[in-house]
């Protein structure tokens, strides 16, 4: 038995009207970001850095927006990693993606400021 293995991220289950999303930590975002599968985006506005290997910084109140939505997975199965400098506006964001049918979304609890307490590098 190895104390050391990391287990799959399970996230916590927030259930909306219509959908719900999972909350992670920033451990179980460090786990998922070895075995990369999901699109990773950071919604904080204004930029306040990234997180490493975030593939799309879209504003939170403008995700559902036409110019963001093409960059968005088409395919509404998508795994989906939300991300901002607290957790507040990627919960909005997450909330705002499960209205537009995506059902494979995740929500860095703690956000930026969490990730860097805990050692972790924020690219400025």
């Amino acid at each position: 038995f190895a104390a050391c293995q990391s287990k799959p991220a399970t996230g916590e289950t927030v259930t909306l009207d219509g959908g719900s999303y999972k909350n992670i930590s920033v451990d179980e975002l460090n786990v998922m970001l070895k075995n990369k599968d999901f699109v990773f985006i950071n919604v904080h506005i204004p930029f306040a850095g990234n997180i490493a290997d975030t593939d799309l910084s879209i504003p939170y109140d403008q995700i559902g927006a036409p110019e963001n939505l093409s960059q968005l997975p088409a395919d509404k199965n998508t795994k989906i990693v939300l991300y901002c400098r607290s957790g507040r506006m990627s919960a909005i964001a997450a909330e705002e993606l499960i209205k537009l049918g995506y059902i494979n979304i995740w929500n860095l609890k703690g956000g930026m400021v969490e990730w860097e307490q805990v050692g972790y590098e924020i690219e400025k």
